[in-house]
Parts: C-alpha cells; sequence; structure tokens
C-alpha cells in the first residue's frame, strides 16, 4: 500500500490537464480583449467620422454672412422628434422649432437642410441635425447660435456621435 501512495504514476497526467486549461483560461482572455477592442476601435472610428462630418458641415455657415445663416422653412416643418427633442432647442420634448432662424431656400442647399442622411467615408449613414437660434449679448447685439449634431442614421436614440456649437456675430456680419 505504501509503494502505491509513494507511486507518481499519473502525475504528469495530471499536470498536462492542469497546464492544458491554464493556458485555455489565457487564450479566452485574450480573445475576449481582442473582441472588446474592436468595439472600441469601430466607436472610435464612427466618432471620427461623425466629427469630420460636423466640421465639415460648420465650415457651410461659416463661409455665409450672417445674414444668409438660416434653416429651410418647408424642411424644418417635416422633421421628426429626434430633431425637436434635442438639448439645442430646450430642456422638454417634443420642443417647437419656431425659435430657430428660417428663410426660403432655393432647392434647399445642404447649409438650408435642418436634418439630413449622409455617408461618411466609412460607408456608414450618419444624420447631420443643424439647430439655429437667436439670442442677444448684454449689449443688445444680435448673435446666431448654430449647432451642429451628428448621429447614427440607423440607431437615433443612441448617443450622438458628435455635437459643436458656433456663435456668428451681426456686427461682424460673420
Amino acid at each position: 500500500m505504501r509503494v502505491r501512495l509513494r507511486s507518481e504514476e499519473g502525475f504528469g497526467l495530471i499536470e498536462l490537464l492542469m497546464a492544458m486549461v491554464m493556458l485555455n483560461i489565457g487564450v479566452l482572455a485574450i480573445v475576449a480583449a481582442f473582441n472588446s477592442g474592436m468595439f472600441a476601435i469601430n466607436r472610435a472610428s464612427q466618432i471620427s467620422t461623425g466629427s469630420a462630418l460636423a466640421d465639415a458641415q460648420m465650415e457651410l455657415y461659416r463661409g455665409l454672412t450672417y445674414g444668409a445663416i438660416a434653416l429651410d422653412s418647408t424642411s424644418l416643418a417635416s422633421v421628426d422628434n429626434t430633431y425637436k427633442c434635442d438639448s439645442a432647442l430646450g430642456g422638454s420634448c417634443p420642443n417647437s422649432t419656431s425659435g430657430e432662424v428660417t428663410a426660403t431656400c432655393t432647392g434647399v442647399p445642404n447649409e438650408c437642410n435642418p436634418s439630413r442622411v449622409v455617408t461618411g467615408a466609412d460607408r456608414k449613414s450618419y444624420r447631420i441635425d443643424s439647430y439655429i437660434t437667436t439670442s442677444t449679448l448684454t449689449g443688445g447685439r444680435a448673435i446666431k447660435v448654430v449647432t451642429v449634431v451628428v448621429r447614427n442614421a440607423n440607431a437615433l436614440s443612441a448617443r450622438p456621435f458628435a455635437r459643436i456649437s458656433s456663435t456668428f456675430d451681426q456686427s461682424t456680419g460673420l
């Protein structure tokens, strides 16, 4: 009996099984890290593309004179609740769009369109919403506040990819 207890037969097999279990745990951890890394890179790519689209939309407004910065009134009347519930218009949901600066645009160019869907450089769909409101500074000067929000066109209720705002001053005409 003592000879059997002191025998080390079969320990090599047990050590091999333990080593394989530990190796499998390590490999599965690495696979999980790659998977979460893939999702993080995808999200970062969409945020980067969304920011570039928001900058491009804001540049359209920067190229206009103060008087030409406005949204098409006909297009603004047909926006959905995702547009109306944005914080750029206020805290309630849905907000009224009556406080936005409107005009009649011929052909509704991109700078006049309050909401449009575009395909980014990564071939994914993005929705660009533009908000133009007015405010008055302490000295009485009028300014226009332009806010551009870029969302995932296929998941509008998700957090926006980009949001930028810029003010345009009447006194400089820009």
